[in-house]
């Protein structure tokens, strides 16, 4: 079997698969007789990869496997297929979804004590629709309060192998001064793994049950935030108000 044949095996699949595949998986669409090793699967996907240096697509290693994916530069040009307007976000959301993924685990009493406002429960509910986070476990605190994790479909979603691939806090700007844009996955956004908007937590620097007007104006953002859209956009400056 040529290393050429396994190339295009390998990419056919990608393309057909719709997910990220393991090497594991792709050497299983061979027949077991011809079946290559793992090791040639990663050597073919190395090849492959080079191969997509100057291409409008890529592959791209998530910690679910590896998928082929519109190279981020061209994200903004080819949001231009789909013209219904984005899902926004306000920055409230994405610096809750933030402290989480760099202090995590943390619990929602922390969160507000970091900001120094209440969290809308709606922005808990959302980012745990979008299955980005889910409760790994309890302080061992009066009330018990969940703790707050994130999860694998966040690393792929984030185009991340694993956590210590995030920016380190020193080269991120201040939310103010961003506006992220990412391609959200084409299929079906995982049921609610948990709610935590019932209960409040022991201990919340805030109050239970506040919202404070920064957090507010989420709940009209969140209810334009479909599944089906095709990008996140982080709410400019002056927005969450």
């Amino acid at each position: 079997m040529s290393e050429s044949y396994i190339r295009n095996v390998i990419e056919a699949a990608l393309l057909a698969a719709g997910k990220p595949l393991q090497p594991a998986d792709l050497a299983a669409v061979f027949e077991e007789n011809v079946r290559p090793s793992v090791e040639q699967i990663q050597e073919s996907l190395e090849r492959l990869s080079a191969e997509y240096g100057e291409r409008g697509i890529e592959i791209k290693e998530t910690a679910a496997g590896f998928r082929i994916q519109v190279r981020r530069e061209l994200a903004a040009e080819i949001s231009r297929l789909w013209p219904e307007r984005p899902a926004r976000y306000s920055r409230a959301l994405l610096e809750t979804l933030a402290l989480i993924a760099y202090r995590q685990p943390i619990t929602r009493g922390e969160i507000e004590a970091v900001r120094g406002v209440a969290v809308n429960p709606n922005i808990i509910k959302t980012i745990i629709e979008r299955n980005w986070v889910r409760v790994v476990g309890h302080r061992d605190v009066p009330g018990r309060p969940e703790l707050l994790g994130t999860t694998r479909e966040f690393l792929d979603y984030f185009g991340l192998r694993t956590l210590d691939e995030l920016p380190p806090l020193s080269e991120l700007k201040a939310l103010d001064e961003i506006t992220l844009q990412f391609e959200l996955p084409a299929t079906e956004v995982p049921a609610v793994m948990a709610d935590t908007s019932a209960g409040g937590e022991a201990g919340s620097g805030s109050g239970a049950g506040a919202v404070s007007e920064d957090d507010s104006a989420d709940d009209e953002e969140l209810s334009a935030a479909s599944p089906e859209s095709s990008e996140l956009v982080a709410a400019p400056p002056g927005h969450d108000d």
